[in-house]
């Protein structure tokens, strides 16, 4: 057999696969693995640096399949390249509990670097991770000691092309000139709908050469693997600029059904699968067969990919020998360790100290933090001098060529880019060794609500610094001042939401952000200046909800976040003063923290037999879990500066003791009044 008819024999065994894995799970893309196979057996086989034995090898070549619905394609090439994915496996494609889910997601799958699946996404994650490699290579690169120079590849679709994240993402890179990046354009002008001409008749490549991006072409993206080859070894040669190839194919190649949309989302027919597998030269009345000579070709290529490992183990045993400081830094870093005694470094604040904004507070954190955690690598969508993101020290991440700082910098100028911005913080999160994070208004995080959601999913820990968290903004009025997006973010599986209320309770939000290893963060900042606040301390606040004022024979808790506490603790002296109600004041800065708790601990804090209000100036959706009544904004707000706005909506001492008054007249005669902490369910959770 020649090497050309052995690479035919691996491109149509890929292709044959997806074709027996969606027939028999009568589900999933087959189109998109038959078009793009020849463009992924030439990467995988003749280009990409992997180990399959160790798929978190530090420096492995990374692949991400944008277009996730293709992901029978990325299955059958980690199958057959050997990594821990059998041939069952296969066979249980898009079944539960398989390791072969509907998209691509990382945890499930060995060798899947990112989740993806919402389209332009993977496209961004993969700005991310090659950003991630330019970092650390300027970090800990040394003469003779290249302890970091892969490549990240990315393969994309029409879907992609058409989604605003991907375009963000794109336009990131061109600036930075991300020269290791490398993506691949499915150029087959199919999406579900049908043929794109009915959408979508932009020159995609035009876009990237405005982007500054390096631009490719191979016609014949179904046969021509000698075109491939070429320009991918191209690609690898232009270092100053990412490259695209946009790649001409066939959409379900060798089907009844190719090149149109019905072979997009649906499994081959009985028929067409057999008449295809006859053109490729299988067996129809077989399923799931690799020819030995597959197996052969591609498990030569994992051995060499052992090999490289091993000598980039060796290079590190020799580096650490070297730098010893360096060396031991980056083995902390990629056993995802903070470095000892790191939370000494944390701000603790006293109640005579002044009133400062939380954003302003979080500044402080970030400074303090700056030389101790060197992982941290964030920025700010274009607002730095309004999140307050930046240390003063900090250089900026950028080509050095631009004069502007240098790769090894550590923070990131997103621009207005708030979805990529997040979708690329995922990238940095997953490549290793960073820990990203990212700050802009809390109600443009909206913006990025696709990457926050898949931030959780992925069980990446990014970090929101998420200012001018409510109508405390004032005068920019409704459109930027959120209501509804804490309720979002809340209702999100494994997030946590943090809306800390003084500078303590700042400090614990970002100690329990900075040690969660699989579980994002919005951390919700306030304009306006909060008063540091008797009772509080970091120890209290890391439980998520805790007592600050506890009061005998109290008659009502007032339950509160952030801005709002120190309002409640004012609003429980004039209902002590002047309506001789007694009330106990919480401060809750983080609701996902507290339901964490014992149930002990949780009923010492909200006890059964007294009435609960909740005071948070953003929607009540949810404080049912926690509180009998809610006082909160379930509208929109209103523009004037804060203090008016405050009052305009009652949002003070008076408004608050008027609130708490009606709660316990309401639920005066409820014998016995139990806590909204006691659920039905709660054992079965």
């Amino acid at each position: 057999m020649t090497a050309g008819d052995l690479d035919q024999l691996a491109i149509n065994t890929i292709r044959v696969l997806a074709i027996d894995a969606t027939s028999k799970a009568n589900s999933g893309h087959p189109g998109a693995p038959m078009g793009m196979a020849p463009i992924a057996h030439v990467l995988w086989e003749k280009f990409m640096r992997f180990n399959p034995k160790n798929p978190q090898w530090p420096n492995r070549d990374r692949f991400v399949l944008s277009n996730g619905h293709g992901c029978m394609l990325q299955y059958a090439l980690l199958h057959l390249f050997g990594y821990d994915l059998s041939l069952d496996d296969l066979k249980n494609f898009r079944q539960l509990g398989s390791k072969t889910p509907g998209h691509p997601e990382v945890h499930e799958t060995p060798g899947i670097e990112v989740t993806t699946g919402p389209l332009g996404q993977g496209f961004a994650n993969a700005v991310g991770i090659a950003m991630a490699e330019a970092h650390l290579a300027a970090r800990f690169n040394k003469p003779g000691y290249t302890l970091y120079d892969n490549y990240t590849y990315v393969f994309f679709g029409d879907g992609c092309a058409m989604e605003g994240v991907a375009s963000e993402a794109a336009s990131q890179a061109g600036h930075l000139k991300l020269g290791k990046l490398i993506a691949v354009y499915d150029d087959n002008h199919i999406s579900i709908d049908g043929d794109t001409a009915c959408a979508f008749t932009e020159d995609v490549m035009k876009r990237f050469e405005a982007y500054g991006w390096h631009t490719l072409h191979v016609e014949k993206g179904d046969t021509d693997i000698d075109a491939m080859e070429k320009a991918l070894a191209e690609a690898k040669a232009v270092t100053d600029k990412p490259t695209v190839i946009k790649l001409t194919t066939t959409i379900g190649y060798g089907s009844k059904l190719a090149g149109t949309g019905g072979v997009h989302g649906n499994p081959l027919k009985a028929d067409d699968a057999r008449q295809v597998k006859e053109k490729f030269g299988f067996n129809p009345d077989e399923s799931f067969v690799v020819p030995k000579e597959v197996y052969d070709l591609y498990g030569q290529k994992a051995a060499k990919g052992a090999a490289e490992e091993e000598a980039w183990n060796k290079l590190f045993e020799a580096y650490k020998k070297e730098f010893p400081a360096e060396g031991a830094e980056l083995a902390r870093r990629l056993a995802n360790r903070l470095p000892e005694g790191w939370e000494k470094h944390l701000p603790v604040y006293k109640p005579t100290d002044p009133a400062v904004a939380s954003r302003k507070l979080s500044e402080t954190v970030l400074e303090k933090l700056y030389n101790v955690l060197p992982e941290l690598l964030g920025g700010s969508a274009d607002l730095t001098g309004s999140n307050l993101t930046r240390a003063k020290v900090a250089e900026d991440f950028q080509h050095p060529s631009t004069g502007l700082g240098t790769y090894a910098g550590r923070y990131i100028r997103y621009g207005v880019r708030e979805h990529g911005m997040g979708a690329i913080m995922n990238g940095l999160a997953a490549y290793g060794g960073i820990i990203p994070f990212g700050g802009t208004f809390l109600n443009f995080v909206s913006y990025a609500a696709g990457a926050v959601r898949l931030s959780a999913l992925s069980q990446f820990p990014v970090i929101w610094v998420a200012t001018h968290d409510s109508i405390g903004l004032g005068e920019d009025g409704p459109t930027h001042q959120p209501v509804e997006t804490l309720a979002h973010f809340r209702a999100l599986p494994n997030m946590m939401v943090w809306r800390p209320a003084d500078g303590n309770e700042t400090s614990a939000c970002y100690y329990i952000c900075l040690t969660a290893k699989t579980t994002p963060s919005v951390i919700a900042l306030s304009r306006q200046n909060l008063p540091q606040l008797e009772g509080s301390t970091i120890e209290n606040a890391v439980k998520g909800a805790y007592v600050l004022q506890e009061k005998e024979n109290a008659n009502i808790t007032l339950i509160a976040t952030g801005s709002e506490v120190g309002i409640a603790v004012d609003a429980a002296k004039e209902l002590l003063e002047k309506h001789g109600v007694v009330a106990r004041v919480v401060s809750m800065p983080c609701w996902e923290i507290f339901d964490a708790q014992s149930k002990e601990y949780r009923l010492s804090v909200l006890p059964d037999g007294i009435p609960i209000l909740s005071v948070e100036v953003l929607s009540t959706l949810g404080w049912e879990r926690y509180a009998h009544e809610s006082f909160g904004l379930n509208r929109f707000g209103a523009s004037g500066p804060y203090k008016q706005v405050y009052d305009k909506f009652e949002f003070n001492p008076a408004g608050i003791a008027k609130r708490a008054l009606a709660t316990i007249n309401f639920w005066k005669d409820v014998k016995p009044l139990r806590s909204p902490v006691q659920r039905a369910f709660q054992q079965l959770i």
